[in-house]
């Protein structure tokens, strides 16, 4: 069997309404991917599609079944089993363009063949709300010189809007194992932590720009629906709390400029999110849990604790009391408003 260039891992819980699109999007990798379905101890009919697949297409999809775990728990697990020389993760209600794909898959093997494959790959990704009718392309060629492999300090500054995310990012399967990151199970919004620990340890890195990724916006349920962020916010202060915490262990260790620019903006950013996502509840209880997680913020590293809290954007979003809390929920419907996220 001929190595495989990308293990594709789809956390998939009760996702048979749509693990179809999903999986029939990746199929068109051919001979050059790996699929795991992962199936959360769903109770629906996931299990039986997954295993309608695998027996379609032995020696390219498999079914991995575990207990209820959450999707970080489906990308431990995923993680553990891939056999990929990279390593992507594509949410069960989500797609991937074939075109796309393809282009890909021919680049990473022109690259392997020049024995100069990066440790990140990196394209756009689209959010899709069919519901709407609306797209919205997210982009970072204003970051990455396009189509080839690049070092730090070939790329530069993000805008407020560009972020590196689970959809945007591709990681050598060898790179995520050397960074020792493991996701807790049963927690939403992981996937920023997911992101955050291996790129550390990026130093080769390319951009394609190709719209990859489709994200779907806008189903009932999605963990980025205005209910469920209100509902799992303590979901995303638990994760940002782990990303400042990785962040005060790596800065002092990182000599690049432009990678610790680039972590520190995913810092900025989750920092952002959990101290917005509570207040969105607009009571007194959740303004002190984002109060908590500064003063943890604080203990870990003080510096970086003050600079991102008072000397940046993040500010506008902690100021105290009724008033605060809504300029943070006028800043959260103008953001939506630019960049549709839900």
């Amino acid at each position: 069997m001929s190595e495989k260039l990308i293990t594709f891992v789809v956390p998939s819980y009760n996702s048979e309404a749509y693990l179809n699109i999903c999986v029939d999007s990746l199929i068109k990798g051919g001979d050059d991917v790996e699929i795991l379905i992962v199936n959360d101890g769903s109770t629906d009919g996931t299990k039986e599609i997954g295993e309608d697949y695998e027996k379609r297409y032995p020696g390219m999809i498999r079914l991995l079944n575990q207990e209820n775990g959450g999707h970080g728990e489906g990308i431990n697990h995923g993680l553990k089993e891939a056999k990929g020389i990279y390593f992507k993760v594509v949410d069960s209600d989500d797609w991937v363009d074939e075109t796309a794909l393809k282009t890909i898959i021919a680049a990473l093997k022109k690259w392997k063949a020049q024995k100069k494959l990066p440790d990140m790959m990196v394209a756009n990704y689209v959010y899709e709300n069919r519901e709407k009718d609306i797209q919205r392309v997210i982009r970072f060629g204003s970051i990455f010189p396009e189509g080839r492999v690049v070092g730090w300090n070939d790329t530069s500054r993000f805008h407020l809007w560009q972020n590196l995310t689970l959809h945007s990012c591709m990681f050598r399967t060898s790179i995520i194992r050397k960074s020792g990151v493991v996701l807790p199970k049963h927690v939403f919004y992981e996937d920023n932590f997911f992101v955050f620990v291996p790129m550390a340890y990026v130093n080769r890195l390319a951009y394609l720009n190709v719209d990859f990724y489709r994200y779907l916006i806008g189903r009932d349920g999605q963990s980025v629906a205005n209910e469920a962020l209100k509902k799992h916010c303590m979901d995303q202060v638990t994760i940002s709390k782990l990303v400042f915490a990785t962040w005060a262990s790596y800065s002092p260790r990182i000599r690049n400029k432009r990678k610790k620019a680039c972590l520190y903006h995913h810092l900025k950013l989750m920092m952002c999110l959990a101290s917005i996502f509570p207040r969105l509840n607009d009571d007194e209880e959740h303004d002190i849990a984002v109060q908590k997680m500064w003063r943890f913020a604080s203990r870990v590293g003080m510096l970086s604790a003050l600079r991102v809290r008072f000397f940046s954007y993040v500010f506008f979003l902690n100021i105290p009391g009724k008033a605060g809390r809504r300029i943070s929920a006028f800043i959260y419907r103008l953001s939506n408003i630019a960049v549709p996220f839900n």
